[in-house]
């Protein structure tokens, strides 16, 4: 289990993001949402040990995150963040290798499990074909696609991501949302996502957290969250919900 308690994270003198108390089920489908400003990402970068908070605490597993090894961590997460970083000169492939060094280090011996994680990893994220290509000519899209690869590769039963759909079309947004859910479903992978897009959530997460000028908003189901009040609540703007031939109706905003 991540638990947080009594989290605080202070910038300029005021509170960015105020949380008595959240757990996160490590097994399940977890999306986190929220208007821009409203602590999504700073409460990811918490989870994945990439800022501390100002007060409070935060552990996996009963266990403080700072008392793991770096990697220790990264084989039970894995985190995608915001903004990618630059990898000059890496191909593709040499990109998504760097999933396995959390289990093979600089100097371990790479095995025929190694090449057929990665390439099943590049392969399920479509991007097998830019195998050769350096990753940093890559389109936005392709790019972020390449990094999910590295995660995938990684084989965290935990997974982190910032808005992993921000750069890519319609299409490969549905197929990489698939895929989680396939991770999640048939492996037992965790999954927390920030998303923007309500009724992309709303169709494949189990649960939603959403946060609202720094603090918790709604914790709770999909069919709980689609509620026209409560989505105008949250993002301060008239949101409908109309009938959909699935069953789940699609929030639109009025």
């Amino acid at each position: 289990m991540l638990s947080l308690r009594d989290i605080r994270v202070c910038r300029d003198g005021r509170t960015i993001l105020a949380l008595p108390a959240l757990d996160l089920d490590p097994h399940r489908f977890t999306v986190i949402l929220g208007h821009n400003g409203s602590g999504k990402s700073t409460l990811l970068n918490l989870l994945a040990r990439q800022l501390p908070p100002d007060h409070g605490h935060i552990s996996l597993d009963d266990r403080p995150l700072a008392e793991y090894s770096s990697r220790d961590f990264a084989r039970r997460v894995a985190f995608l963040p915001q903004r990618l970083p630059e990898v000059a000169g890496l191909t593709v492939a040499e990109l998504v290798r760097l999933g396995r060094y959390p289990w093979r280090g600089l100097l371990g011996r790479w095995q025929a499990e190694d090449a057929a994680l990665i390439a099943q990893a590049m392969r399920d994220t479509d991007i097998a074909h830019h195998a050769g290509h350096l990753a940093d000519l890559l389109s936005g899209g392709e790019r972020q696609r390449a990094w999910i690869a590295m995660l995938l590769a990684q084989q965290s039963p935990l997974i982190l991501l910032d808005e992993p759909t921000s750069a890519l079309d319609l299409a490969h947004q549905y197929e990489l949302m698939a895929l989680l859910r396939t991770l999640n479903r048939e492996q037992g992978r965790g999954i927390v996502a920030i998303l923007h897009d309500v009724n992309l959530a709303a169709r494949y997460a189990d649960r939603i957290v959403a946060l609202k000028r720094g603090e918790l908003f709604f914790d709770g189901t999909p069919e709980q969250l689609l509620d026209s009040p409560r989505l105008s609540a949250l993002y301060d703007i008239d949101i409908r919900l109309l009938p959909h031939a699935g069953g789940r109706p699609v929030a639109v905003v009025a």
